[in-house]
């Protein structure tokens, strides 16, 4: 379609947002891609719910499952504006701009070889990721790390299980936390059974 031609004034609002501008509206769609926005200075979209869409990782710092853990049909937002999305014609959106970032404040505080409690959270064949505090998410590793040993084999992790971790690197530039078990002591909380399952 041609955005241009079919919706002059909405490919002219578009058009005169700049990156970093705030705006806000109200969340007027939740889909399992993302979240639709009904901008307040801005023209209804055609054919969309809203003419701002913030994709999943825009909405949080911390890793969700889904927009709805994020915000809600009706709720009112303030988002910084990314990009204008010519295909679409709409203006993409971050809500976690406005946010502080957890993981800067975590590799502020923290150091490589320090220990930590954590829970893990997902399990996947490259390793397992472990929340140590913050939503700030570390990953063990289950092969080689620079020439080291595996941490770990996948069945020794166990989703929701808390457990001891040392840091191993922290990639600010790329927002990573590599994590070991090597030299941790496996945590034990009350009426827990520390063996694996």
């Amino acid at each position: 379609m041609d955005w241009q031609t079919e919706s002059p004034e909405l490919w002219a609002f578009l058009e005169s947002l700049r990156p970093g501008e705030i705006l806000s509206g109200t969340v007027a769609a939740i889909e399992r891609f993302g979240v639709f926005v009904a901008l307040d200075d801005g023209p209804e979209h055609p054919r969309l719910p809203g003419v701002g869409f913030i994709t999943i990782p825009e909405l949080s710092w911390r890793y969700i499952d889904a927009g709805t853990d994020v915000v809600d049909v009706g709720q009112r937002v303030s988002c910084e504006f990314l990009q204008f999305d010519t295909y679409n014609a709409e203006a993409r959106l971050s809500l976690k701009a406005l946010r502080p970032d957890p993981f800067q404040d975590f590799a502020d505080r923290s150091a490589v070889g320090q220990a930590l409690l954590g829970t893990v959270v997902k399990i996947l064949p490259v390793g397992a990721f472990v929340d140590v505090g913050d939503g700030v998410l570390g990953l063990v590793p289950f092969k080689e790390v620079h020439g080291g040993p595996a941490a770990c084999p996948p069945e020794a992790f166990e989703t929701g299980a808390e457990i001891s971790v040392v840091v191993s690197d922290i990639d600010r530039p790329h927002r990573r936390v590599l994590l070991s078990t090597q030299e941790a002591a496996p945590a034990v909380t009350s009426g827990a059974d520390p063996s694996p399952s």
